[in-house]
């Protein structure tokens, strides 16, 4: 079985939210920890966490300074936390990566298993809820650098998924809910 890594991206300053999100806290356990534990459990290794705003207090969460990826143009949007994330997971043995965002406590590690299931290095899978994609995506070692060389903004991958023929859709809409956390209100309670 291929080794699949997991990435966090997590730089975000959470403008709308009132702060950065990977410190925001439910039943107990930051944002940032409940992520990495999903992708832990899910048998993601290694596991890197992108940082950006309140970098040295969210890495002061992280497990091991191994862990922590900073991205330097962290404002300029997701794409730079992409970049920096594929470009860190180089180094590793990973043939593929699940891309995960730090703000959706409604994904669980078995929804990240089966987005994941069977990925190997020319894997292009996104979870969809209800048949509407979201995250995790799941990224094959054989795109990171074309996916690299056109993250800008805060799209990310978007554009590079848009009407992909080997995008493989995977329903998790019975697992999770998918819905990211962008105002405190919409807190799960």
């Amino acid at each position: 079985m291929a080794e699949v890594a997991g990435l966090l991206l997590a730089a975000g300053a959470g403008r709308r939210f009132g702060g950065p999100k990977a410190l925001a806290v439910l039943d107990g356990e930051p944002f940032v920890i409940r992520a990495l534990r999903v992708l832990a459990d899910a048998g993601c290794a290694p596991v890197r966490v992108v940082l950006g705003a309140s970098a040295e207090e969210v890495r002061r969460l992280l497990p091991g300074p191994e862990v922590a990826v900073l991205a330097e143009d962290w404002e300029s949007g997701m794409g730079a936390s992409l970049r920096a994330g594929l470009n860190a997971l180089e180094k590793s043995g990973a043939e593929a990566a699940v891309v995960h965002l730090v703000d959706l406590p409604g994904v669980g590690a078995d929804v990240v298993r089966r987005v994941a299931a069977g990925a190997d290095g020319n894997t292009v899978a996104r979870a969809t809820y209800d048949g509407v994609p979201g995250h995790p995506v799941v990224l094959g070692r054989r795109w990171w650098p074309e996916i690299v060389a056109g993250a800008s903004g805060d799209k990310g991958a978007r554009d590079w998924l848009k009407g992909r023929p080997d995008l493989r859709l995977v329903e998790c809409g019975d697992l999770g809910t998918g819905h990211d956390v962008d105002r405190r209100e919409n807190l799960p309670g």
